[in-house]
């Protein structure tokens, strides 16, 4: 039952059910009972083969079940049986094998001397083990481990890597104000003035005058009421999300959402259901089928989304937020700075009233250049996160430097928005050469993010071998951070990149796939 693993890889099944110790139907009725009971509306068609996983349930409702099922039968299952199970028929047969008093001796310790390694010992996790496994398949294939490479310089349209300089598209660097001399200057300026730490949570006395200097700069920049500012762009998500919803709430989320928003959702304790990627009618339907079964409903979508480079129609998720009396939250960490006419991100693109969106999230590390999140929204809001976010109130505020170099990248922005023409024309270049080229760019939408599909993590990982050893660096991303299906590269545009640069990455790029295998050699489109 864990949403990370891959569905029908038909493991379990065949460890399972065709032991004599398969479940009989009484035991498969009340297992499907049980998800019933924790499911509810999503288990509407529940069938024996029906793969839990697909569901949507959260970690605490699987172990929901689990629980339920335990104590129902008396008995463990052990940890790794529950990361094999997917459907109902699958989880019966577990429960035949491990429950009950016919049930064979599980991996539960009766004394401390029963106690096995991998519950004490990181060594001896199966996660742990599991991780390396996946390392050493990476070199025995003989390709370079492509992660943790040290640069060393400011990564912009270049990087030096190895003494080597390269064309760089693996950094959210997307404006290039990470390098920018008046931005590094006033992060200077701050360590001279302040230190290199608050040295205090904000609440209790590491409040600086720059905090709320950046703070006003970003309300005023997107038109919101207030703002407040966090550590990291994750914990923005995690500590705003986890601590706004609880048990009795709904947090309907696009099934492409990023991990910190799923991780927010899971600590809230509120029930979560994704819907499909930017799909706004699905939404609309669910809806309408469960909205009356909760007290608070989040909508959470994202500005642009990092693995594909798309965006929704905010306009449509407006109109259903209002519909169903839900709350908007979205994840900006990618549109601002590089959507609207000025930078203001998915709002000015499409020019809505800012009170139409309840959340707007947002992170200072990528066209911003610096490090950090906020969020933006009415100051009701926002001055409960400051008084009472876990996330806020119980971590050392903002490094000064961090906050100076925000707040002069906002007002480099504001002076001069002619980098957020020039990154979108240049993504609008490589997405379209890559095209001419046949490069399979899936659902990017003219934003800086473009992915090159190759549905094979071992063709990605020696992709971005060869782009390394051609003087480009870009980033290979495989399952299971992706579904090996949507194995890709991915590039991330700058302003800084010239045009000749893109021209001979997505030249080097369809070269490259060709030599791995002709059918990337494919001419157009």
């Amino acid at each position: 039952m864990d949403t990370q693993s891959t569905p029908s890889s038909g493991t379990a099944t065949t460890s399972l059910t065709e032991r004599p110790d398969a479940a009989d139907e009484k035991t498969l009725q009340t297992v499907i009972d049980k998800v019933r009971d924790i499911a509810r509306e999503r288990a509407k068609q529940l069938t024996p083969d029906t793969n839990v996983v697909g569901l949507g349930l959260d970690s605490l409702e699987r172990m929901e079940i689990a629980a339920s099922l335990e104590e129902t039968f008396g008995g463990r299952f052990p940890d790794d049986v529950l990361l094999e199970i997917e459907t109902c028929r699958e989880i019966a047969d577990a429960v035949t094998r491990y429950l009950g008093p016919a049930a064979a001796p599980t991996n539960v310790p009766r004394t401390l001397e029963d106690i096995p390694p991998e519950h004490y010992r990181f060594d001896s996790m199966p996660e742990i083990v599991g991780m390396k496994k996946t390392i050493d398949l990476l070199v025995a294939s003989g390709a370079t481990n492509p992660y943790f490479r040290v640069h060393e310089r400011v990564a912009g349209d270049t990087t030096v890597i190895e003494g080597r300089e390269l064309i760089n598209f693996s950094s959210f660097n997307y404006l290039g104000l990470a390098g920018e001399p008046s931005i590094v200057q006033a992060a200077k300026d701050a360590i001279d003035r302040y230190g290199a730490s608050c040295s205090a949570s904000r609440l209790v006395s590491g409040e600086k005058a720059v905090h709320g200097e950046l703070e006003r700069a970003v309300s005023d920049f997107l038109g919101t009421e207030d703002v407040i500012t966090f550590v990291s762009g994750h914990s923005t998500n995690e500590t705003t999300i986890g601590h706004l919803l609880g048990p009795g709430d709904l947090i309907v989320h696009d099934a492409l959402a990023h991990n910190s928003i799923i991780q927010g959702a899971i600590l809230s304790g509120a029930r979560r259901r994704p819907f499909p990627h930017n799909d706004a009618r699905a939404l609309d339907e669910l809806l309408r089928d469960i909205r009356h079964n909760y007290r608070r409903v989040l909508i959470a979508i994202e500005g642009v989304y990092s693995m594909d480079g798309d965006f929704p129609d905010l306009p449509r998720f407006i109109e259903i937020k209002k519909r169903h009396q839900a709350l908007l939250f979205i994840d900006e960490a990618h549109s601002l700075g590089t959507m609207g006419i000025t930078g203001r991100g998915l709002g000015e693109h499409f020019e809505v009233n800012r009170n139409d969106v309840d959340l707007w999230m947002g992170t200072l590390s990528k066209a911003l250049g610096s490090c950090g999140g906020y969020i933006a929204g009415c100051k009701e809001v926002i001055e409960y996160l400051k008084y009472t976010a876990p996330g806020f109130v119980f971590s050392v505020g903002l490094p000064p430097a961090n906050a100076a170099a925000a707040l002069a990248a906002i007002r480099f922005l504001e002076n001069d928005p002619e980098r957020v023409a020039t990154v979108q024309a240049r993504a609008g270049l490589f997405l379209r050469l890559a095209k001419q080229r046949g490069l399979n760019t899936g659902l990017s939408d003219s934003t800086p993010v473009v992915p090159v599909i190759l549905g094979n993590s071992l063709h990605a990982l020696q992709a971005a071998e060869k782009m390394f050893e051609r003087g480009v660096n870009v980033q290979p991303i495989l399952h299971p951070a992706v579904e090996e299906s949507a194995a890709r590269l991915r590039y991330f545009i700058s302003a800084l990149h010239s045009e000749e640069q893109i021209r001979r990455t997505v030249a080097a790029t369809a070269e490259v796939l060709a030599e791995i295998d002709p059918k990337y050699a494919r001419k157009g489109r």
